[in-house]
């Protein structure tokens, strides 16, 4: 497992910005369901570096690529370079673990996934990837790597991150997508009481709940939306977005997301499948 980063961020409350399901392809012309997946992601980044949110670290939550192609990859590392940040990443259904193993271990871009920032927080990065297939699963590897870091941190509030989902979105379609092994997960969680929050991105919408008691995280993708509470395929016309997290010595989570609003980004509606 890759190293443990550690950061002391410029005060007390760690800030996170959270980027996800980019869906980039070798060719920069192409489309998503009617969305320019380079396009839209080159507006959500011009638009994070105009907010004022002065973010310690970024978070990609995986399907970076959709095509598992070198240019993709290449191309989200000289994309992310303007946030100035160290990036680190997990993978999502879409993505082509060797390609993101060979390509993003260049600065900006960190493949720790154990981060200690300050004196009060960790934040953990799961692979729920199961190669092939759009659903999640978390391995016996993955679930004792989280049960020795939690257990390792005791002190630490900890943050869990991960790609697929844990809360129903309401839609039929998508939540056969989820993470198919949440008892396990919840299993593991439940030996402790130091993990205050659990974010996630795959699911292309934005969700703020709680599953078992944790705050629990959705964001929008940087290209198409899902729409919720629809049991067939249907997209949304919101914008693409990202979230910003605050996290606070005492364990408190604030967060907030943010949507484009200086470009407008349509699907094609009538296209179908994902």
């Amino acid at each position: 497992m890759n190293n443990t980063f550690e950061c002391e961020p410029a005060n007390e409350i760690v800030k996170l910005l959270q980027i996800t399901d980019p869906h980039l392809f070798k060719d920069t012309s192409k489309e998503l369901l009617g969305i320019n997946t380079h396009e839209s992601f080159s507006q959500v980044l011009k638009e994070i570096q105009a907010e004022s949110f002065n973010y310690d670290v970024v978070l990609a939550t995986g399907d970076l690529v959709q095509d598992s192609s070198d240019e993709g990859y290449l191309r989200f590392v000289e994309m992310v370079k303007p946030l100035n940040k160290s990036v680190f990443w997990l993978p999502g259904n879409h993505d082509f673990q060797p390609k993101m193993v060979e390509h993003l271990s260049q600065s900006p871009i960190n493949a720790s996934k154990h981060l200690l920032l300050g004196k009060h927080w960790q934040v953990i990065l799961l692979d729920s990837q199961v190669f092939g297939v759009p659903h999640g699963e978390l391995s016996a590897y993955q679930l004792d790597w989280l049960k020795t870091k939690l257990a390792e941190n005791p002190a630490r509030h900890s943050l869990v991150v991960l790609h697929h989902h844990l809360l129903p979105t309401n839609s039929a379609w998508l939540d056969q997508h989820n993470l198919r092994n949440a008892h396990e997960f919840s299993e593991v969680l439940a030996q402790f009481n130091n993990v205050k929050g659990i974010l996630y991105g795959h699911i292309h919408q934005e969700v703020d709940g709680y599953w078992q008691g944790y705050q629990t995280m959705a964001t929008p993708a940087t290209c198409i939306q899902f729409k919720p509470d629809s049991n067939h395929f249907a997209l949304d016309t919101l914008q693409p977005g990202w979230r910003e997290i605050e996290l606070y010595p005492d364990g408190r989570i604030e967060t907030r997301v943010k949507r484009i609003k200086h470009k407008t980004f349509l699907p094609n509606m009538e296209e179908e499948g994902y």
